[in-house]
């Protein structure tokens, strides 16, 4: 957000509201956090696992702090359950593809994997205690130049939202 406001940034995408009353958003849909797992794993066949039972694995982790990874951490104290990361690395491709190698599992947004999930290369598992959905924001100053790349980008996204809104309102 702050990025943002000092024009460093055209767009970002978050998974908050932001406060600051410069900036807008729009909704892009929810997402949730889930354990992922190489198909071949023991707990890839369950439908749902425990926080313990995810402990017990070799989690394989983002090195960087973000608010996912803090809010997993704090789960995983107020319950006083052990978390074995074992491996910490620097992108979410890397993770996946750990995760894919059969090296460990993975707590991650759903999002982050469709792909992967898709062609059967990962499956993700729902982890109750840290699934709660939370929405994924696309956020823009509401004042300001942009470009004109910029300004269809942002239309795109709007157009796109809209049809996402609209595509929910019929499931309902």
């Amino acid at each position: 957000a702050t990025e943002l406001l000092n024009r460093s940034l055209d767009f970002g995408v978050l998974t908050f509201q932001p406060p600051d009353k410069g900036l807008q958003s729009i909704s892009l849909g929810s997402d949730e956090l889930v354990m992922l797992a190489n198909p071949a794993h023991r707990l890839a066949a369950k439908k749902r696992v425990t926080i313990e039972e995810v402990g017990r694995e070799i989690v394989i982790a983002h090195n960087d702090p973000s608010p996912a990874r803090d809010r997993v951490l704090r789960v995983y104290e107020r319950r006083h359950a052990p978390i074995n990361i074992q491996i910490a690395l620097p992108s979410l491709d890397g993770i996946k593809r750990a995760v894919e190698m059969g090296l460990g599992v993975a707590v991650l947004p759903r999002r982050c994997a469709l792909g992967e999930i898709a062609r059967g290369h990962l499956v993700a598992v729902k982890v109750p205690e840290l699934s709660s959905p939370r929405s994924v924001r696309f956020v823009f100053r509401k004042a300001g130049e942009l470009s004109r790349a910029a300004t269809a980008f942002l239309e795109l996204v709007r157009e796109r939202a809209e049809e996402a809104r609209r595509g929910e309102q019929v499931k309902s």
